[in-house]
Order: structure tokens, then sequence, then C-alpha cells
């Protein structure tokens, strides 16, 4: 179940997407957790007719799960899709920028529908221009064949979590006599890896093998894939995870042009480009790890246009485009300073000529600058000195920390203790007799890996009650009676089409309610990318602690 925080966000976008009476069902559900249809209707004291109805559309969008047990059916929240819609907007404007237009356009239909078969979306597009549906029919196996689209199966309807369970109990049950933690381990990560074989296994759809009446045989060296066909009878929904990989790659990018310069960005850039294809997920890194990029490959990607040299001070006077880029690599894969530290400051890795992208050690800082954010603007510079030499040093008892940090013991003490209320540090008891004697125990401050993983947490639920508070101030500002009567004013036909017919202090009034609303929207932004950086780019946190 979803934490307080969180189930007030939830509840606040479905009510904004769908209406209160869908809302009514997202609150029963994240507060009283699993339900079954008896119990949803009891609890939100709604009509049978009216509860099926909302869950019919909340499935249709993906919020909710199903699951037949041996209680019977069942329903569920799922609490990260929901999260996802407040990206909805930048998804739409990714698929412009790559797509066009037309798969903005695509995208956002099927978003506005959850799912939808190929057949629908064309029909829908193209109502207008009859024509058009060659060209949105060749858009859409772009976006299908580029998994920007996957189908909707089965599988994905029911929660992971069940089948895990059930997984790691039977994968327990081959074990002989009392199972160790290695066994234990190695259940799990069996479970795991079957779960995922199943659901790529089950995605593996969407395309098929055109007809061999409507292959032409113009040329016999033409690749296996552009004889497929997008499959008719299969349901499409977006896949957040390859739009995310974009999210994440411009703030690698914003990242690298802070530390260094607007040229190293633009090397940067061109090599998350280059292996663009086979990121299909945040959290998948294997597979570019598999497939590395060369230096060659991202030179190409390099524009004319661009001047890398303006950013390296180089003692030819006109160096290659291919060298300034062998120098930049150089540069963000810290090959003058080959330490711990200087590893941990890299972006990428250089390997027999081959480049990779550190994907694991960026996020890692960023998730530790966003940390040491919240610090400096909650305790000051003196808790960000305290934060980092814990994630630093590890566990210190309190003179420890006041001797290394060069701050006296009264200033330590409070900014410690404000620390532990906000979650950021924890302490270690380490008592020096057995019966535990507080006068006589050793506590220890920390805040390595393990501990880490509560801070996110603690910040994710003050980000995500940002989030309600920024939607509620949104609703509050929309409903104050003078904008409330303006609005309803534009939304007649007539004004609709000459806004001349409102008056001047109408239009003064709707052009600072629209100043507050872009505002609004932009604090939003930026606080969703606070949260896509705690929590998407955390590959060992879960998204079911969410």
């Amino acid at each position: 179940m979803a934490d307080a925080e969180t189930s007030r966000l939830c509840v606040q976008i479905v009510r904004s997407h769908f209406g209160p009476l869908a809302a009514n069902v997202a609150s029963a559900l994240l507060t009283r957790g699993r339900l079954s249809l008896a119990q949803l209707i009891r609890y939100t004291m709604m009509k049978p007719r009216t509860v099926r109805a909302t869950i019919l559309v909340l499935v249709q969008h993906n919020i909710l799960w199903h699951s037949n047990t041996e209680e019977g059916e069942m329903l569920e929240f799922h609490t990260l899709e929901c999260l996802m819609r407040l990206r909805f907007g930048r998804f739409v404007w990714q698929a412009e920028q790559l797509f066009g237009p037309l798969g903005a356009e695509i995208v956002q239909l099927i978003l506005d529908h959850g799912k939808l078969h190929p057949p629908d979306i064309i029909s829908r597009l193209s109502i207008h221009n009859s024509k058009s549906s060659s060209l949105y029919s060749q858009t859409l196996y772009k976006l299908i064949s580029g998994a920007y689209l996957k189908p909707s199966t089965l599988l994905s309807h029911h929660s992971p979590r069940d089948k895990r369970i059930k997984y790691e109990a039977e994968e327990k049950a081959k074990i002989t006599g009392f199972p160790t933690a290695k066994e234990l381990r190695e259940a799990q990560e069996t479970a795991e890896a079957r779960l995922k074989r199943e659901e790529e296994e089950a995605e593996n759809v969407g395309l098929k093998r055109k007809p061999k009446d409507l292959i032409s045989h113009r040329s016999s060296k033409k690749k296996a894939i552009e004889e497929d066909m997008v499959d008719d009878g299969v349901y499409f929904r977006v896949n957040f995870d390859k739009f995310n990989t974009y999210i994440r790659n411009k703030l690698i990018e914003m990242a690298a042009g802070e530390r260094f310069n607007q040229s190293a960005a633009l090397v940067m850039r061109a090599t998350l480009k280059a292996t663009e294809a086979r990121q299909k997920s945040v959290s998948d890194t294997r597979s570019v790890r598999r497939h590395p990029t060369s230096t060659a490959a991202i030179a190409v990607l390099i524009s004319d246009d661009d001047d890398l040299s303006t950013g390296l001070v180089t003692l030819t006077k006109k160096a290659s485009s291919a060298s300034l880029v062998k120098d930049y690599l150089g540069l963000m894969s810290a090959v003058d300073n080959p330490t711990p530290a200087g590893k941990a400051a890299s972006f990428i890795s250089l390997i027999d000529n081959k480049v990779y992208v550190e994907f694991g050690l960026v996020s890692k800082r960023l998730r530790r600058r966003v940390l040491e954010a919240v610090a400096r603007e909650r305790h000051g510079d003196d808790g960000v000195r305290i934060v980092r030499l814990l994630l630093d040093i590890g566990k210190m008892d309190e003179k420890q920390i006041a001797k290394v940090a060069m701050m006296p013991n009264n200033v330590v003490r409070p900014l410690l203790a404000a620390l532990s209320s906000d979650f950021l540090i924890s302490t270690q008891e380490v008592p020096r007799s057995a019966d535990r004697n507080p006068t006589r125990t050793f506590y220890l401050w920390y805040l390595v890996h393990v501990d880490l993983h509560k801070a996110y947490s603690a910040l994710l639920g003050h980000l995500y009650k940002t989030l309600y508070n920024i939607g509620m101030r949104r609703q509050a500002e929309q409903e104050e009676p003078t904008v409330k009567a303006v609005l309803a004013k534009r939304a007649r036909t007539d004004v609709a089409q000459d806004e001349t017919l409102l008056s001047r202090m109408e239009r003064d009034v709707l052009k600072e309610w629209e100043t507050k609303q872009e505002k609004l929207t932009v604090l939003e932004m930026r606080v969703e990318e606070a949260v896509f950086i705690l929590r998407d780019l955390d590959k060992v946190g879960s998204h079911e602690d969410i």
C-alpha cells in the first residue's frame, strides 16, 4: 500500500483526469488495499453499476490491476501508472520531436484512451482526411518497431507481486533442508528472472510477417524487418520506460554541461544518441553495456555547425572533429585521474577504443545532488558538510564528526538531531555491556547505502506532498469566483470564436490567471524532475515501495 502523501496525490490525479466518482474508487483502494467488487461497492457507497463502469475505465487506462485468487477476483491500484500521468505532456512533446506532429497525435490519442487497436487509431486520426491514413500507418509502424508503443497483454493487467511471491515459493520448495541466505537469494533471483522472461515473451507481439502477396520483390537485399507489418488484432499502449530514457539522457547531458562546458554536453548527447536504439528502459543498462559505441560513430553524429574547439585549448590551430571528440571523451572518462575518486566522477568509460556510458555512476551522483540540495535548503552548508562526511567515511561518533568537520560540539549535536528528524541520517547503537544501558552505549551516525534508500523514500514523500499542494493551488486559483466567471464566459461558442467579446478587465483577469498557471506548471515540472531522479533512477529501490 502507498503512504499517505502518495495516496493523496494519486487521488488528486484521478479526480482531475476522470472525475470524483473515479477518485472515490481510487481512494478506497489506496486506503484499504486490495478489494473485491463487493467490498468496493460497500466502502464507496456507490451504485454497483457506477462502480463497474468506473472500474472498466480505470482498467482501460491501466490504473487498476485485477487478478483471480482464492477469494475471487480482486482489484488493486497501480500507483506508479497513476503517477506517470504527470509526464503525459512531456511524452507527447518528445514524440513530436522524434516523429513530427503525426507521432504526437498518435501518442496523445493512445494516452487519452489508455490502449487502442491500430485500425481504431488510424480511423480516428484520418477521419477528416482519408488520404493521410498511409502516413499515420507509417508513423505507427515506426513507433511500434522502435518500442515507443508496446502491446497490452493479459500479464500487464495482473500485479507482478503475486507472481513473484508464487515463483519464489516454488523455488524455495525445491530447497531441501533449512535454506541458507545464499539459497534464498538465488531463489529470489531465479523468480525475478522467470517473471521478467515471461513479460518479455508476452510483449513479443505487435508485428507480424506480411503475406507473400504483399511483399515487394524489388530487391533481395531488403532487411527482414521491412517485411513486417503491424498486427491489427493487438491493443497497443505507450511504453513509458522508453520515453523515460530520453528524460534520463537529457539530465545526463545537462550534468555534463554543468561539470565541463557546452561542447562536452554536445559530445555527451552524441554518445547517448549512438546507443539510443538499445536503450529500452532506464533500469536495463546491461544491453547498453553489451553493445558499446565507438569514437567514429560519435564523431559522425556531431553536426558541422557545432564548433567543439571553443571548449578546449589545443596546440594546433585547427584540430579535426574526431580528435576533439576523442579529447572530450578522455576528459569525461577521467583518464587523467585514474583513482577511485576520478572513476566515481566519470561519465563514460573507455576500454579498448570502446565507449561505455556509466549510467549507474551518473545516476548515483544525480541522486546525491538532490539529497545535498535538500540538506542545504533545510540545514544550511553545515548540514551538507555532515551529509558529505558521512557518505564518504561511513559511521562516525558525534565527537569524531565534530573533530573532522571542524565544528564545535554545541553546533554539531542539534544539527545531527535535526538531520535525523528529517530521515537524512540514522544512528547505530553499539552497546558496551549486555544490558544495553544507554549510558554505556556508543551512538554512531551514518548514511550508507542501506540508509540511503530510507532517505530517498523520505524525500519522495515530501516531493509528493509538494506536487499535491501545487495541484490544490491550481484548483484554488481556478475556482476563484472572478476567474471562474471569466472562464465560463470564454467557454461559450461565440466568445471562443471571437475573444474580443471579452471586456478589458476580463482579459486582464484571464491573462493573470494564465500567468499563474504557467508558473505552477514550471514548478511542477521541476519537482517532477527531482521525483524522476530519486525514483526512476534508483535501480536498487523497488517501485512497489512507492
